[in-house]
């Protein structure tokens, strides 16, 4: 399928995206009780975008009778997506190796407790739940593993979900599964990292404070006579992004990192590098933060909008119950994990929640919230864990349980 879309149509998705990031902020703002959705507010927005105005973009955004609607908003999504976890790769990348030496065992710990409770829920509920529905065995769990990935929000598991099911119309199903789950993903773990520091009367700055500690004796200025390509830093952003899209692209079997995996790897690489001979690899902070912003609005504008145009088609209760289970069991049992056993200090215990829930809002509204660029680190450090740990988990629930 090509992407020659219509001048009208693509002037109209553009507008679209920033109605919807316009709309997405105010409803962000709406604060309860001092909590907010913050830029998740977006999603909501998109979501609720791709409920009612699906159809009318769909429309506009077509040549000779197709519409070419979904890949333009995969553009948007994927865009968003290499921006901002680059940009987050960049942010944690000089601190990252300390960080992630002094605690490889928490983080290791914690990444597969939270994915070993999130697969026991879905495998929980397969078991119960078959006994209740009509569907053969293997579409039911095709439906459970397409949940269990937008429980967690998890790209990676449904694109992995979708090559193990043996046909075209359990792949259908997965996708249900995913939109389905996918809204109190978002929102719930967006929720948690929030009420989590009101519940407990924390002291941010205190917090903060732990925090940096980790890292104060980790900054190594770069020498200032550095080449700087140019000065806005898109040059080693770009290079970045190519390197990683290129190491996401690997397939072992039916594993591979994906985009979101390659370029977080890539961007704490360069931003622990921080140079390249005399070429300096970093961009400016002020660069970071707002492509960071940036691209996970896009991202949010992206996946929401998709993932409301088939909300309503297969929204079914007990469903979006199940998707509520395997949100909240893994990120409770992560969080007290984390707090009791392992003695992670609050923000490093958040941070490493929104790694392992594999939450890329989550951890913009985490950065919000707690006012410190480190917790960045440990969402880079158990990420990949999760990713990895959950990829093999459904597709192991896929093939035992069908």
């Amino acid at each position: 399928m090509g992407l020659s879309f219509s001048i009208e149509g693509t002037v109209f998705l553009v507008f679209c995206v920033f109605v919807i990031a316009a709309v997405g902020y105010l409803i962000g703002r709406i604060t309860v009780k001092g909590v907010n959705l913050g830029t998740a507010g977006v999603f909501v927005a998109a979501l609720l975008f791709g409920c009612f105005c699906y159809p009318s973009l769909a429309d506009q955004l077509s040549v000779d009778g197709v519409s070419y609607v979904t890949d333009g908003l995969k553009i948007v999504e994927n865009l968003g997506l290499m921006f901002f976890v680059t940009a987050v790769g960049f942010i944690a990348g000089p601190t990252f190796l300390s960080n992630f030496k002094k605690n490889f065992k928490s983080y290791v710990c914690l990444g597969l407790v939270i994915i070993l409770f999130g697969a026991l829920a879905c495998v929980g509920c397969i078991l119960i739940g078959r006994h209740f529905t009509d569907l053969a065995d293997d579409e039911f769990t095709a439906i459970l593993v397409g949940l269990l990935a937008g429980a967690l929000t998890s790209t990676p598991v449904f694109s992995a979900a979708k090559a193990t099911v043996a046909t075209a119309e359990l792949e259908s199903l997965v996708s249900v599964g995913y939109g389905i789950a996918y809204l109190f993903g978002v929102v719930g773990v967006v929720l948690f990292v929030q009420l989590i520091p009101k519940l407990t009367h924390a002291d941010l700055a205190a917090e903060r404070a732990r925090l940096q500690q980790v890292d104060a004796a980790e900054g190594r200025p770069l020498p200032d006579r550095l080449v700087q390509v140019e000065s806005f830093g898109f040059f080693p952003l770009s290079l970045a992004i190519l390197c990683g899209v290129a190491v996401g692209s690997v397939h072992i079997g039916n594993f591979s990192l994906t985009t979101t995996g390659g370029c977080i790897l890539m961007g704490l690489v360069f931003g622990h590098l921080g140079r390249l001979g005399r070429v300096s690899l970093m961009p400016k902070d002020t660069t970071l933060k707002a492509l960071r912003e940036l691209g996970l609005v896009l991202f949010l504008i992206g996946a929401g909008v998709a993932g409301g145009s088939r909300f309503v088609e297969f929204f079914h209760g007990i469903y979006f119950v199940y998707g509520v289970i395997m949100t909240v069991l893994p990120m409770v049992v992560g969080y007290l994990f984390a707090k009791h056993v392992l003695k992670l200090s609050l923000l490093n215990n958040l941070g490493s929640i929104t790694g392992g829930m594999t939450s890329t809002p989550a951890l913009g509204t985490l950065l919000s919230v707690s006012k410190t660029e480190s917790v960045a680190a440990a969402y880079a450090a158990t990420y990949p864990i999760a990713l990895i740990s959950v990829v093999i988990a459904s597709q192991v629930i896929i093939l035992t349980l069908s």
